[in-house]
């Protein structure tokens, strides 16, 4: 049975606070993600055990128990811990499922207090449909340097093994943070 597209409108309030440095930035939450109220939920999406292996942490909740208020919150908790801001490229789109690749009629979010209000001095975009919209809607409104990634999306696994992914967020993160 084929996926229907449809009209989504991002609820998510993103995560930040004056002291967060970089903003990562993924597309628009997954259905899964919608459905818990919290970015990066799919059980098998590898953002959150990337997070913990790079700042050598572990976190109670694992990505099963995703759906917990309490996994919310120690998330939320390590992100303003180590300054780093979470939100998403869109504030609106049709999409089919979550399949980046069926994004039509985009809105992009209002970044605006956050980057007025923050020590926000870098972008990361996870993902290259993220990269290409931030070009396409902000890049001319904001002065602050955006910079791609891979997406954490298990669909990205054969091209870019958990490993390989660690390093290149260490990389581009160590810097910034």
């Amino acid at each position: 049975m084929q996926k229907q597209t449809a009209l989504i409108v991002h609820k998510i309030a993103p995560v930040w606070n004056a002291h967060s440095r970089v903003l990562l930035l993924g597309t628009m939450p997954s259905p899964a993600s919608r459905s818990a109220g919290f970015f990066y939920m799919h059980p098998q999406n590898r953002f959150w055990p990337l997070m913990a292996k790079i700042f050598n942490e572990h976190f109670a909740y694992k990505n099963k128990d995703l759906d917990h208020e309490a996994a919310i919150a120690e998330r939320k908790a390590f992100l303003l811990k180590h300054r780093i801001a979470l939100w998403d490229v869109l504030s609106q789109c049709m999409i089919r499922g979550a399949e980046d690749t069926s994004i039509t009629n985009t809105v992009p979010n209002d970044f605006s207090e956050m980057f007025s209000h923050s020590a926000i001095s870098h972008v990361f975009c996870t993902g290259t449909t993220a990269f290409r919209l931030w070009q396409k809607h902000c890049a001319a409104l904001y002065t602050i340097p955006c910079y791609g990634l891979p997406s954490t999306s298990p669909a990205n696994q054969g091209r870019w093994p958990f490993e390989k992914l660690v390093e290149a967020y260490r990389l581009a993160l160590q810097e910034w943070l």
